[in-house]
């Protein structure tokens, strides 16, 4: 048993206890007593009472333990070092006292919605060494003492602001910058200093993407020794590369260079490919010359681009010892020579594009057997010999592009081996035979089986093919038998061109499943029978072409209710019947051909306009209104008057015994009264003036109905051409579904004349649903009008301005027009119509049309904001080499104040 004296010596007094208990607790009640008196919490606790206490900063509150430990504060030693408040959407002013943070070295900013001048609070704090203000909306001049900011700034980021101006010189002033980032800041019309040069510590260049004004690259930046990335794309510059810039010995460390989308000439310096570090070069879309430098000693190039320039001579065969290299991008050159089989033997190689130059020779063997090789285009050079068998050796090739050369032979059956991988298959435009290879058409990535243009047999497979099969060209080949009726399978199918092959039998009704069809064309084959009942299921078709078959039976009606159809060829067939009215009504409908066919009837009144004058050639039963404008022989009117007449005669011929006598003194005495009338209202209106309409609709008014409404409370504005009226005709084209058209009155001027010529040459030979459609020209010895469909919204022009130009229209539009801002949906419409408009008339019409005036007050705006383009008065039909063109101007054209941006560019549309 225990001694119980004993024990109590060694149980601890209660004093002990409480000085352990004190003991224990002084570590922690240290820190809280440390964190509730630490300065630099209240300041952050401001810093986000001043951005409005964002949510997202909701967890800096003044009981959190520490500060430290919030994810958007970095901390030395306990002092706050670092803020990164990067994409909160903070939109105030940066905070005056930010500085107050005296060991701040590294402030984030970036992606967020700042604006305003360049916050020069930030020269307050002398420790920073990181600042990024990158993806906000900063505006005005970058500071002239910019180097007022800390000395020891290594990391300066202003990308992707608003900044305007120069970069001032005194940025060289700041000496440990390591990086300085500086792209798509729109610097327009500035220079970038040469002072840039004085940052020998500078590892980052980025000024890509900005508006300089044109200047080359300066000299000093060959002091830039430590430069290990270069990025000055898309900003203007011009001249020569310096020869001495690029070399082990001024930039040794340099691994990415781009150059890209620039205006530089002259050769490639020859020491660039001898760089030791250099990994990623890019030079597209330049203007330099000459040949690629020969020596190549530069092994760790992973990439190379110098497409779209003006390059000669040959591939390097030092190209094939660049074991790190992943992509090759020659293409848009003047090169010459054959491909080097070493490239094809690089193990890293996965993406060649050599297309659109002048090689020769074959595609080498190599290619896809020793890399896992994804896309190799060749197209538009003089290559010769058969398709190289080991392309999908490694299973991974994705799209191989060699249209347009002279290759021979068959498509190798090894490439079927790509099912799982192959996406765009085009060779179109050689002199390949044979069959394609099942595998080919039952891949089940494949997207784009491209083939037209070659010397194909074989049928069209009756499985299903590839699940996201979607454009098929195969014209001009020697494809045979029927369309099979699996074609129901080919469910995404999008764009079928088969012309001119010797396919036969019917239209299957089965093709008429494929709802996503928008184009087919299956011209110039031997296809026979009326076409499937269930064609109002192609909801989306733009484009049928069935032209030079032996289709027969009537057109059917339900082509008209197509609403997206813009081009129709049925001619050279045997349809019979009449033309569905249902055609005529078709308001996208740009392109018809129905001629040479068996049809009878009147053409529809919509469509005996001069936009069709070809469309009905050759069909004996067709008869016209205007006979001579469409090569027809047969006059509606003459023929229905005959049918009239005969009716009459035999009328007459019953009741003449009874009623002659009272007809013919009736008829002589309202003819004598109806002379008197007619003699006495022309004494009264005087002698009126010959007008010539020329239609290029049909018309449901008279000259009269439109001269007698040129008022001047008609008139809408006034132009630099003449003046424009809004004409109401009542009852006049209700049956049109309109009560109004506008009227142009050109002044009287020979220049003018040129532009009434002009405008009724264009308009009165296309339809497009995005050009305004003129309903007729009217002329007489002393004015010329241009009658046009009426645009309830006006011009785009009156929206974008309206508030400051609306009290200069006359017969302005109700007040709402003039403070109603247009919303993001109405505008994108606006843009898509207006370049749909601009497309048809580059890419669509024959020749070509170039507006030469696109504004915004030529951009017409119907109820529902459609656009339409108007007032071709200066456009040029783009004739081929030789042909005369004397009514059109060929000179720079323009409004007033305004040239259009592509007369500064030879004749050739933009797209």
């Amino acid at each position: 048993m225990r001694d119980p004296q004993k024990m109590s010596k060694r149980l601890p007094s209660p004093i002990l206890l409480t000085l352990a208990v004190v003991l224990l607790a002084l570590p922690f009640h240290g820190n809280t007593l440390q964190t509730s008196t630490n300065p630099e919490r209240p300041i952050l606790l401001h810093i986000k009472q001043h951005f409005s206490n964002p949510t997202l900063l909701s967890h800096w509150t003044s009981s959190a333990l520490d500060h430290c430990n919030w994810p958007e504060v970095t901390c030395v030693d306990g002092s706050v070092t670092g803020i990164r408040l990067v994409d909160l959407k903070l939109n105030q002013t940066l905070p005056p006292f930010m500085c107050d943070l005296r060991s701040l070295t590294l402030v984030d900013l970036n992606h967020n919605f700042f604006s305003g001048p360049f916050p020069i609070s930030l020269y307050n704090c002398s420790n920073l060494q990181f600042l990024d203000l990158s993806f906000n909306f900063f505006n005005g001049s970058i500071p002239a003492d910019i180097n007022s900011l800390s000395p020891q700034l290594k990391v300066f980021n202003l990308s992707a602001n608003s900044f305007a101006g120069c970069i001032p010189p005194a940025i060289g002033a700041l000496q440990q910058l390591k990086e300085l980032r500086l792209a798509m800041s729109f610097f327009s019309s500035a220079s970038f200093p040469p002072e840039i040069g004085d940052l020998l510590n500078l590892q980052v260049l980025d000024l890509n993407d900005n508006p300089f004004s044109p200047q080359p690259i300066p000299s000093s930046f060959t002091n830039l020794n430590k430069l290990r990335n270069l990025w000055i794309r898309n900003s203007n510059l011009v001249g020569e590369i310096p020869e001495n810039l690029f070399s082990n010995t001024t930039t040794p460390a340099l691994e990415y260079l781009d150059l890209s989308g620039n205006g530089l000439s002259g050769n490639i310096p020859s020491g660039m490919f001898l760089m030791k570090n250099l990994t990623t070069v890019y030079l597209t879309a330049n203007r330099l010359s000459g040949h690629i430098p020969q020596a190549v000693e530069a092994f760790n190039l992973n990439w190379i681009d110098l497409s779209n320039n003006s390059l000669t001579g040959e591939i390097p065969q030092g190209f094939g010892k660049l074991t790190k290299l992943e992509g090759l991008f020659l293409f848009m050159n003047q090169l010459t020579g054959e491909i080097p089989g070493s490239i094809g033997r690089l193990p890293a190689l996965g993406d060649v594009r050599l297309f659109m130059n002048n090689l020769s020779g074959k595609i080498p063997p190599e290619f896809g057997r020793f890399s896992k090789l994804q896309r190799l285009d060749v197209s538009t050079n003089n290559l010769v010999g058969s398709l190289p068998e080991g392309l999908c050796d490694n299973k991974v090739l994705e799209s191989f592009i060699a249209f347009q050369n002279n290759l021979t032979g068959e498509i190798p059956k090894s490439l079927g081996d790509c099912s799982d991988s192959l996406i765009s298959f085009r060779v179109e435009k050689n002199q390949l035979s044979g069959r394609i290879p099942d595998g080919l058409w039952t891949a089940r990535n494949l997207e784009k089986l491209m083939v037209s243009d070659n010397l194909f047999i074989g049928e069209l497979p009756a499985e299903k093919v590839g699940p996201n099969l979607s454009l098929v060209e195969m014209g001009n080949n020697r494809f045979s038998g029927e369309i099979p009726a699996g074609v129901s399978s080919w469910s995404n199918l999008v764009s079928f061109k088969a012309g001119y092959n010797l396919f036969s039998g019917g239209i299957p009704n089965e093709l008429t499943v494929l709802e996503q069809l928008s184009v087919l064309w299956v011209d110039g084959n031997q296809l026979s029978g009326s076409f499937p009942s269930e064609i109002i299921s192609w909801k989306s078709l733009t484009s049928l072409k069935c032209n030079g078959n032996h289709l027969s039976g009537e057109i059917p009606s339900a082509l008209g209710r197509l609403l997206n159809l813009n081009e129709l060829d049925l001619s050279g067939n045997q349809f019979s019947g009449e033309i569905p009215p249902e055609i005529g009504r078709h308001l996208r409908l740009t392109s018809l051909n129905l001629s040479s066919n068996n049809l009878s009837g009147a053409i529809p009144a919509e469509l005996e306009n001069a936009a069709f004058d070809k469309s009905f050639l050759n069909n004996s039963g067709l008869c016209s209104t205007n006979p001579s404008s469409f090569g027809l022989s047969r006059n509606c009117s003459k023929e229905k008057s005959q049918k009239a007449d005969a009716g009459f005669v035999r009328v007459i011929a019953i009741l003449v015994s009874t009623a002659a006598a009272l007809v013919v003194v009736a008829i002589l005495s309202i003819v004598f009264v109806a002379g008197r009338k007619s003699n006495d209202k022309r004494r009264q209106e005087g002698p009126s003036p010959d007008w010539k309409i020329t239609p290029f609709h049909k018309l449901s008014f008279t000259e009269s109905n439109i001269v007698s409404n040129l008022t001047e409370s008609n008139v809408m504005g006034r132009g630099a051409s003449g003046i424009v009226y809004q004409v109401a005709l009542v009852g006049a084209l209700h049956s049109r579904g309109c009560e109004k058209v506008a009227v142009k009155r050109i002044w009287n001027c020979k220049s003018l004349e040129r532009e009434f010529e002009a405008e009724v040459k264009i308009l009165g030979t296309i339809r497009h649903y995005n050009i305004v459609k003129l309903l007729c020209g009217m002329s007489s010895s002393d004015c010329k009008l241009l009658v046009y469909e009426f645009m309830e919204k006006r011009s785009l022009d009156l929206w974008i301005h309206a508030k400051r130009r609306s009290s200069n229209w006359a017969g302005s539009p109700p007040t709402a027009y003039h403070y109603e801002v247009l919303q993001w949906p109405t505008r994108l419409r606006i843009a898509i119509g207006t370049a749909q408009g601009l497309c048809y008339m580059h890419h669509s019409c024959s020749p070509p049309i170039v507006h030469r005036d696109v504004k915004s007050s030529n951009v017409l705006l119907d109820s529902e904001f459609n656009a339409k383009l108007a007032d071709f008065g200066l456009a040029r039909l783009l004739l081929k080499h030789g042909e005369a063109n004397t009514t059109l101007s060929s000179v720079a054209a323009g409004s007033f104040g305004y040239i259009a941006p592509g007369q500064s560019l030879p004749p050739s549309p933009s797209p």
